[in-house]
């Protein structure tokens, strides 16, 4: 993949990462607002923040990816594996720009979690 393609990848992850986090930060204060308002109904409220959890976790490690990614392009080796320098398919990259590994190493990597 040539450089100017994965930096517009990387760079829309980075849009989309950047946007989740900040509609998180919305509804928890939206949350918090309407808090003040009603009383609290103590299930919805706990399934709620554990999605938001789950859900900041999730974006916390993809914005990691997403700093390794910017990394790689900076070096000159984004869209090569990094356990084996083997070139990831553009077309891996297309559906996922973070991609680390080949598809591959990472059912490997996946087998032996």
């Amino acid at each position: 993949m040539d450089a100017r393609r994965g930096r517009e990848l990387v760079a829309a992850e980075r849009r989309r990462i950047e946007q989740a986090l900040g509609d998180l930060d919305e509804a928890e204060r939206e949350r918090e607002l309407s808090d003040e308002d009603q009383p609290p109904d103590q299930d919805t409220d706990l399934t709620e923040l554990e999605y938001q959890e789950t859900s900041r976790d999730e974006l916390e490690r993809e914005l990691a990816a997403l700093e390794r990614a910017e990394a790689r392009l900076a070096a000159g080796t984004y869209g090569r594996s990094v356990e084996s320098g083997k070139p990831i398919p553009d077309e891996r990259l297309e559906a996922e720009p973070l991609a680390e590994l080949t598809i591959e190493e990472e059912r490997r990597f996946e087998g032996a979690a």
